[in-house]
This record gives structure tokens, C-alpha cells and sequence, in this order.
């Protein structure tokens, strides 16, 4: 945007962020596209194999896939219904589209294994539910029935992150081929605080029904608020930095792709100082009986002996614990200053030492646990 001042005028002139009928790079989808000639549609470019074209270093392969097009006698003007794709295109095309399209983004490192293995499941079971109509044909009514017909699905938590891998689906679909998503608007449960925690006497009962090895595990994510699998689980010896201030890991988190540096207290760093002295750079942390790193399915199994050997499955509020309420528990201590003489810290501190965004921190425990941010609304009304 350039400026010309004329006495007390001042014009501007605005730049194009492209030149039309270029290809040009998408950061949400990673993909090449092109805009075709009076019309506002988004197409994918593709290479001479057919494939769309991604990464954004693949400039040069996407101009010669637009030149290709080009160079054809049909580059011309077209309505914007010059083609009815939807009238084509299966259920069961898109959830294989998109089932492909997680698996590239995995080995571009931008999603994580997780995200891939759900995508891949939920949408291979939509697929033979419904996978025969075309898209025009689905309604919010399918998918209502098709939640409906899995009589385990009755967790909120499920059911929101289903709908949400659909949505997803499609949402590629719209993009990829310019046809309108026919769920969109379709209503989730909403997201559910954190609330589930160990209580001191729970944390000593549990050490007490497993063996050493899934012990200090336990012991480590409780004290530590990293997530057990994507992060603990993977930590090594070449990790570990032990300062004068104290000890420091280097978590890389497998959900986010990214790594962060967090300080461990005194309680875990004695824990570890033995096989700190011994361990080969490359050795597991917190390995299990075999020395190898803990499975999710491995962990999982263990905890639910736990709670069949404690009587936590039968408990109205115990048998929600898992693995996983470790790190809550770490959270809600923090907030409550468990460990800091009830000098709770904040929303922020809590979301950097947990690898969270502010806003996910507070969404999941500050609006029930964060006391401090109920303090002022006291103050507000003149209670002390």
C-alpha cells in the first residue's frame, strides 16, 4: 500500500496480495490452488499423477500444474454451476479423502498420531453407515442417527470429539471442491471443565496397588501436570538439565509438535538422581518393568487394574480416574497452592507449565479451580 500526500489529502493505492490466475499456497491445508476465471471457487492444483500439490516450497510445481491447465482449450470463464460436483461425490469418497489427507499431515509432522488413528476410525465407521450417498443426499438427520446408534458413544466428551472429526471431513470437502458442507451448523456438547482430582489419601492408596516402575510414572505426572503419553512417556536421560537453581526437562509434545523447558521439584529430581548417574543418555526416564517406554494401551491397562483392586470401578466419582487425572490433580494443586503455602498461581503460569494456551487453561480449570479469579467478583460486591 503505497501513500501520495496532495495538500491536506492523502490517496492510496491498494496492492493485490496476488496476481489473478496464479496459484497460491494455503496454510490451513498446506495445499496449491487456483482460482478458475469469473468465479470466486477455490480449486486444488494437482500434479501430472493426479495428487494434490503440498508444501509451500512446491511453488514451481504448482505454476506448472496451473500452466497445464492453461494451456487446455476449456481455460475459460465459468458459472460458478459449471460443474455439480456434490451430485458425484460419495460420503464414502470424502471420509477416504480425508482419511488420506491426516495420514500426510502426520508425516509432515502437523498433527499428531492420535488425531490421525481417530480420523481414521470414525470416519471408516460413518463410511459404512452411510458411505453409498452422495453428499447432496446427507442431512444433519444421518449423522444424528448414526451417533445415536452407538450406545457407548453417551459421553459428551465422545460425542464432541466425533462430531467434530465429521465436521472436519467435510469442512475439507467444501474446500477441496467447492461444495457446501452439509453439517455445518450441526450442534456439539460443549467443552467440560477438569474436574476430576486426587485427593492426597487417593494419590498414597494408589502408589500402594502397583509395582515400582508404573509407581514412579504415576508419581512423575502427577507431580510434573505433563500429558502421560504424548510427553512423559518419551522423556530421556539426554533431557534432563540439572542446574544450581535446580533441575529442568525439555518436553516435546507429540499433541502440539512443539518442545518447551519446564522446571521438576525437589521430590521428582531426588526420584531420578540414582539413574541420572548411571543411565545412558538415550534411556527411557520412567521405563517400564522391561526398560522399554510406556504404551497409551499398556498404561491404560494398568490403571484400570488399579481400580478394580482398589474398588474405584464401582465408585460414583472414582471410576472416572485414569491416567490422565494425574496431570488434572497437578493443575488444581497448583491453582489452590497445594505446594506454594495456598498461594494459588495464575491462568498463565498454570498454562505455560502445562503446555496450554490461557484461554484452554482457563476453559478447563480456572472456571471452576482458578479461586483467584473469583476473588475480585467477591471484592466487586463488597464482600471481603
Amino acid at each position: 500500500m503505497t501513500a501520495n500526500k496532495e495538500g491536506n489529502k492523502t490517496t492510496q493505492k491498494q496492492t493485490r496480495r496476488r496476481a489473478h490466475g496464479s496459484a497460491w499456497h494455503w496454510q490451513q491445508t498446506d495445499g496449491w490452488y487456483f482460482t478458475s476465471p469469473g468465479t470466486k471457487r477455490r480449486e486444488a492444483l494437482l500434479d501430472s499423477s493426479g495428487r494434490r500439490i503440498k508444501g509451500k516450497s512446491n511453488k514451481q510445481a504448482a505454476d506448472l500444474a496451473l500452466a497445464r491447465l492453461k494451456a487446455k482449450s476449456d481455460w475459460k470463464p465459468a458459472s460458478e454451476r459449471s460443474i455439480e460436483q456434490s451430485e458425484v461425490l460419495l460420503v464414502g469418497k470424502i471420509c477416504s479423502e480425508y482419511i488420506e489427507y491426516c495420514a500426510e499431515r502426520f508425516l509432515g509432522n502437523h498433527i499428531c498420531a492420535e488425531h490421525r488413528d481417530r480420523a481414521r476410525r470414525i470416519l471408516n465407521d460413518l463410511a459404512s453407515y452411510c458411505g453409498a450417498l452422495s453428499v447432496i443426499e446427507l442431512q444433519k438427520a444421518h449423522l444424528e442417527h448414526w451417533l445415536e446408534s452407538h450406545t457407548t458413544w453417551r459421553s459428551p466428551v465422545t460425542r464432541r470429539n466425533n462430531i467434530t472429526t465429521v465436521i472436519a471431513a467435510f469442512e475439507f470437502a467444501r474446500e477441496s471442491y467447492g461444495i457446501p458442507n452439509p453439517l455445518q451448523g450441526f450442534s456439539k456438547p460443549g467443552p467440560r471443565p477438569r474436574l476430576h482430582s486426587l485427593s492426597p489419601a487417593d494419590e498414597q492408596v494408589m502408589y500402594g496397588a502397583t509395582d515400582k516402575p508404573f509407581r514412579d510414572f504415576l508419581f512423575a505426572a502427577l507431580h510434573t501436570g505433563l500429558r502421560p503419553f504424548c510427553e512423559l512417556a518419551g522423556l530421556r536421560v539426554r533431557n534432563v538439565e540439572v542446574q544450581s537453581g535446580g533441575m529442568l526437562w525439555r518436553v516435546y509434545s507429540s499433541k502440539t509438535r512443539k518442545t518447551r523447558k519446564i522446571p521438576i521439584n525437589s521430590a521428582v529430581s531426588k526420584l531420578l538422581t540414582n539413574r541420572l548417574k548411571t543411565a545412558e543418555p538415550e534411556a527411557i526416564l520412567f521405563p517400564n518393568a522391561q526398560g522399554n517406554v510406556w504404551k497409551k494401551v499398556t498404561g491404560v491397562a494398568r490403571f484400570l487394574k488399579i481400580k478394580r483392586a482398589l474398588g474405584w470401578d464401582v465408585d460414583p466419582l472414582r471410576k472416572a480416574f485414569s491416567c490422565y487425572t494425574c496431570r488434572h490433580t497437578f493443575a488444581h494443586r497448583l491453582l489452590s497452592g497445594y505446594w506454594n503455602n495456598g498461594s494459588g498461581c495464575t491462568i498463565e503460569t498454570l498454562a505455560e507449565l502445562m503446555g496450554n494456551t490461557p484461554q484452554v487453561a482457563f476453559a478447563h480449570y480456572g472456571r471452576e479451580w482458578g479461586m483467584h479469579y473469583q476473588d475480585p467478583l467477591w471484592t466487586a460486591i463488597g464482600v471481603d
